[in-house]
């Protein structure tokens, strides 16, 4: 929670950065004509992602590592500043995910991963083409991951990740309020511990995600 805490703190400081930077660059030369990407934004975005989870016991004996795959669907708030033709600015996530994935060692024995929900906070910068805007974008990444393993007895333990994550895209204004887009992102949510119950060996789970998607955004 404490580091939640700080990297929410941290994304206010980077949303507060259009408004600064527009008084700090009041002599320079502003964008040039055509759409301005200067504003605040909101929005939902949807895709798809991928990636693999690697399941370690706490005495770093490899247990299994699961593939995880699955749909996500979520929203996002922006503050962009342009001048000139580059854009800079601050980006949130939050997502619903359906990603998971199990694997079975040996017979009886499955293991499972599932994304329950991921976001992120991120800096975002990018060269404006007119309507067309190619950025790259990252920043702290977070999750609420579950590891599971059914043996016989069944055993679940949910944990929230905190990592980073790095990316990039391409958004088109449709018109001077709404904008579309496609991104790739990569995310890295870290190795977390669990402790096991029931008989159930305590372990490490390191989980690693890329995701494509599609985006709607409303300009303020």
């Amino acid at each position: 929670m404490r580091r939640l805490t700080l990297a929410s703190a941290g994304f206010l400081a980077l949303l507060s950065g259009p408004a600064s930077a527009a008084d700090v660059g009041a002599g320079l030369p502003m964008t040039a004509p055509g759409f301005d990407w200067t504003g605040y934004y909101a929005g939902l975005q949807a895709g798809y992602g991928w990636g693999q989870s690697d399941i370690t016991g706490t005495g770093g004996g490899a247990f299994s590592s699961p593939d995880i795959d699955g749909g996500f669907v979520g929203g996002h708030i922006a503050g962009l500043w342009q001048f000139d033709q580059a854009v800079i600015g601050a980006e949130a996530e939050l997502n619903y995910s359906s990603i998971d994935g199990t694997a079975e060692p040996e017979p009886g024995n499955v293991f499972g991963t599932d994304i329950k929900w991921f976001g992120s906070m991120n800096a975002k910068a990018g060269y404006a083409m007119n309507r067309v805007l190619v950025y790259g974008i990252g920043g702290v990444a977070f999750a609420g991951v579950e590891t599971s393993q059914a043996a016989g007895p069944a055993f679940s333990n949910t944990r929230t990740n905190v990592g980073w994550t790095v990316g990039a895209g391409v958004d088109y204004a449709l018109t001077d309020k709404f904008v579309v887009g496609a991104q790739y992102r990569y995310y890295d949510f870290g190795s977390e511990h669990y402790d096991g119950s029931n008989g159930f060996t305590d372990r490490d789970q390191d989980v690693k995600l890329n995701t494509v998607g599609i985006n709607l955004s409303y300009k303020f």
